[in-house]
């Protein structure tokens, strides 16, 4: 996998002037399978989870409606998401249903980093 696609597909869309971004998102998706092999004699699971633009109260009280449309339209699916949407996967991962799924990072993006 080309550097690019591997930056696009576990981070965000990558663009200039977020290197620092980038290799934060790295590093918790480093730490999130190094700890998981850590603790998983424990029978501990440890997974990230990566939003992308959620509508948040800081959101609508910091950005005006156009911003708030103009980041809904870089989703494939047309909106901003919602804390709903993500803590339903985090419900789900915390869950037994889980029980098999540790050391990985779910992307919760309505396609964004698809793109």
């Amino acid at each position: 996998m080309a550097d690019s696609d591997f930056a696009r597909k576990k981070t965000a869309i990558v663009t200039g002037g977020v290197s620092a971004y980038v290799a934060t998102k790295h590093a918790v998706n480093g730490l999130t399978k190094a700890a998981a092999m850590e603790h998983a004699e424990d029978h501990v699971r440890i997974n990230a989870v990566g939003p992308a633009f959620v509508n948040t109260p800081l959101l609508s009280k910091n950005l005006t409606e156009d911003v708030l449309d103009g980041l809904a339209s870089l989703h494939p699916v047309g909106r901003l998401g919602t804390s709903e949407e993500v803590s339903a996967l985090v419900c789900f991962l915390l869950s037994d249903r889980a029980s098999f799924i540790t050391s990985s990072y779910h992307l919760v993006d309505g396609g964004y980093t698809a793109q």
